[in-house]
């Protein structure tokens, strides 16, 4: 996940009103505290966005995520001027872009940003490199500079071959590969996502999450993304917004919205995620409270205590042995006093990012995992019985709320 850099993006107190008359009543009733529903009923008005506030900072993947309705897409079409908003306002790196008009509007977006759509948009009559050349010929880049840099734009998605075949003669993924290399080739800060890959079958959903994350690696973009799909949400967002009848109802990175619902609404959603694939272990992890291997055994035993094993680390406080009680008893059963016979060397580490879901394996053993640094030190201790203690808490979290009814 990208770290937070400075906000580039921000909504701030925006209502959008789909309507002939969006300042008048249907205003006043929405902010009077009326649902969507009942404003529709009294004012013939549509609430697209009711006081919505959230900031996108550079180089992060912020996803908006929502079921049909819920306002998702009508945010991210505030953001570049698709749709003026009835109150408040939308910043992109420090322009009030609700603002702006005409010629000014259009360098903005064309130098600012990059869009990719859910329907592929390409032109029949082009090819594959003037497709994605396309936004540069509009911003009259001449033919040559914008042909290497929609090359270089096809080689991050994979593409350069197919540079100058018919659009027809691809598939549906690597169509959509093609509109996200147009995007990428005038080299915008930021990427506006709408339901990028939402036409596609899973498997070639999957593949693009993987590649759009593998060049987000690369590039460090500003990412604005819009699913319905809260698996795709958790597993490419930094930070997930989720939105119901127009408003936000929570923000949060994939694990706090997994293992902290902020509504009924939200804990309906997540009860069907596989939790080990969000959940990372620096959740579960105990300090690490490493042993000194010149302990005797019994003083050793006494300090594991309640745990399932302690590791021993070096002087660089890199784990090199661990102690169970298990294998510990046994030593001492057989008449040893010595911490070295009960030692073992085939123990598991992980980094504090990795899934549970990738330690799972592991856990099954019943062994204690030593969690690691990028040196290679002890940082935490996990114990098997944790992992399966926390997934069964999040499974949990859903009795603790009244069920909503979303539709």
């Amino acid at each position: 996940m990208a770290d937070s850099g400075e906000e580039i993006i921000r909504l701030e107190d925006v209502f959008k009103i789909f309507g002939p008359q969006p300042r008048g009543r249907a205003f006043d009733l929405v902010k009077a505290g009326l649902g969507k529903d009942e404003v529709l009923r009294r004012s013939g008005h549509v609430v697209g966005l009711n006081d919505v506030n959230f900031s996108v900072n550079q180089g992060e993947i912020f996803v908006v995520m929502g079921l049909s309705g819920s306002g998702k897409s009508t945010a991210i079409r505030t953001v570049n001027k698709l749709y003026d908003i009835t109150h408040g306002h939308v910043w992109v790196d420090g322009t009030d872009v609700q603002t702006l008009d005409g010629t000014d509007l259009q360098l903005f977006r064309r130098e600012k940003m990059g869009m990719v759509f859910q329907h592929f948009a390409l032109f029949p009559h082009r090819n594959v490199i003037d497709n994605t050349g396309y936004g540069l010929k509009v911003q009259k880049v001449p033919k040559e500079e914008r042909d290497i840099a929609a090359l270089k734009a096809l080689s991050l998605v994979g593409l350069e071959p197919y540079a100058y075949n018919a659009t027809q003669e691809l598939s549906g993924g690597m169509q959509q590969r093609v509109g996200l290399a147009r995007a990428l080739a005038s080299d915008p800060d930021i990427l506006l996502m709408d339901e990028a890959f939402s036409a596609l079958d899973p498997l070639i959903r999957r593949q693009m999450q993987d590649e759009m994350m593998e060049i987000q690696n690369e590039l460090h973009k500003t990412i604005l993304f819009i699913t319905h799909d809260l698996n795709e949400a958790l597993r490419i967002g930094d930070r997930v917004c989720i939105m119901k009848d127009g408003a936000v109802v929570q923000i949060g990175t994939p694990e706090e919205i997994l293992t902290q619902p902020a509504t009924g609404y939200v804990a309906e959603f997540v009860q069907d995620v596989d939790q080990g694939r969000v959940i990372e272990v620096r959740e579960v992890m105990s300090p690490p409270d490493p042993i000194d291997a010149g302990m005797s055994l019994s003083d050793a035993l006494a300090a594991v205590g309640d745990r399932a094993g302690a590791f021993v680390v070096d002087a660089a406080g890199k784990p090199t042995a661990m102690l169970t009680v298990g294998d510990g008893l046994r030593a001492a059963g057989m008449g040893s006093t010595d911490l070295d016979a009960a030692l073992r060397q085939d123990f598991e580490r992980a980094a504090e990012n990795t899934t549970l879901n990738e330690v799972y394996a592991s856990a099954g053993r019943g062994l204690p995992i030593a969690v690691v640094d990028d040196s290679g030190a002890l940082i935490g201790n996990v114990d098997p019985r944790n992992i399966m203690e926390e997934m069964g808490r999040v499974e949990g979290l859903i009795d603790g709320f009244e069920r909503e009814v979303f539709l």
